[in-house]
């Protein structure tokens, strides 16, 4: 499955459009890892917690995302982005949406 940000595929031919794809998921920030925040916060520097949190989430929605490809029969997605919004205080929704497409 080739995956991209871009609307084509350098060298390939999109040869059927199956439309849109998407995959998310919600996560809640956990109390624990809030008060390891709140101290970084004191300090200064990358709060490691909550960068591990985002990036499994990202990866679920996308695992999420190709599957949803892989149903319809595609090949490829292009125009991948990622949206995020907040669902309710300390949550948020992580949402990978693109193009399913067949290419040769």
């Amino acid at each position: 499955m080739i995956i991209t940000t871009t609307e084509f595929i350098p060298d390939k031919k999109i040869v059927k459009v199956l439309g849109l794809v998407k995959g998310n998921t919600v996560r809640a920030r956990h109390i624990g890892k809030d008060i390891l925040a709140a101290l970084k916060n004191i300090v200064g520097g990358e709060i490691r917690e909550y960068t591990k949190l985002l990036a499994e989430a990202r990866e679920q929605a996308l695992d999420r995302m190709i599957k949803n490809a892989e149903e319809l029969g595609a090949n490829a997605i292009i125009g991948v982005r990622f949206g995020t919004s907040y669902v309710m205080q300390n949550a948020a929704e992580i949402m990978a949406y693109g193009t399913a497409v067949i290419i040769e």
